[in-house]
């Protein structure tokens, strides 16, 4: 069994120490964890975060075997903890906090009250939207990075972060949408979970 001083001192390796000790202390919510939620959580997982906040009501179907960051033995189960589950293979001293609750108006301020970084990762433009303007309206200090766009096979550069306030980043094309018959694929939405994830690291290391 790899130590936690070992782990830490490996990522410290690639990192440097000084930016391993911010990002082992800082963490962030991911509300959706499927094709783009799932894989923010592995690469933030990987980076050396050291804790997370999963948000999530569904169960691992096999359908979402196509793009999200589970396997055919997690069938069944509910995502945060099949996500929880995976992502101890990777850190086993990760800290992870569970909600398996749907995100609605009414519970955003509750769900996200102690978490200074968020992830938007629903897939339905209008949670999105229910999302962010929860979040825009009870968390104006919290930092919001939210997607669209990311469906088809499309030209990958077309992928981008933009910057829309202080506190709110947005990352995909702002065009494709899978509710219009385009389909979902896992390179196209890992392109755009890769992005968040690299936004909320550079905001971590830029604010902390």
């Amino acid at each position: 069994m790899v130590t936690r001083e070992e782990l830490n001192e490996a990522l410290a390796e690639r990192h440097g120490r000084k930016t391993q000790e911010i990002l082992a202390r800082s963490g962030a919510a991911i509300a959706g964890l499927g094709g783009l939620g799932s894989n923010i959580a592995f690469s933030l997982a990987r980076t050396g975060i050291g804790y997370l906040h999963l948000i999530d009501f569904d169960r691992v179907d096999i359908t979402n075997l196509n793009r999200q960051q589970y396997f055919i033995h997690q069938i069944g189960m509910e995502k945060t903890e099949a996500l929880k589950e995976n992502l101890l293979q990777i850190n086993p001293y990760l800290e992870i906090r569970t909600d398996c609750v749907k995100v609605e108006e009414g519970n955003i301020r509750e769900l996200l009250t102690e978490d200074r970084y968020i992830c938007e990762a629903f897939d339905k433009a209008e949670n999105k939207a229910m999302l962010v303007n929860g979040v825009l309206e009870h968390f104006p200090e919290k930092y919001l990075v939210a997607a669209s766009g990311m469906a088809g096979f499309g030209d990958s550069n077309r992928i981008r972060t933009r910057k829309v306030t202080d506190h709110f980043y947005l990352c995909g094309d702002e065009t494709s949408d899978a509710e219009k018959g385009i389909c979902l694929t896992a390179a196209r939405a890992a392109l755009c979970a890769a992005h968040q994830a690299n936004m909320i690291v550079s905001l971590i290391l830029e604010n902390e």
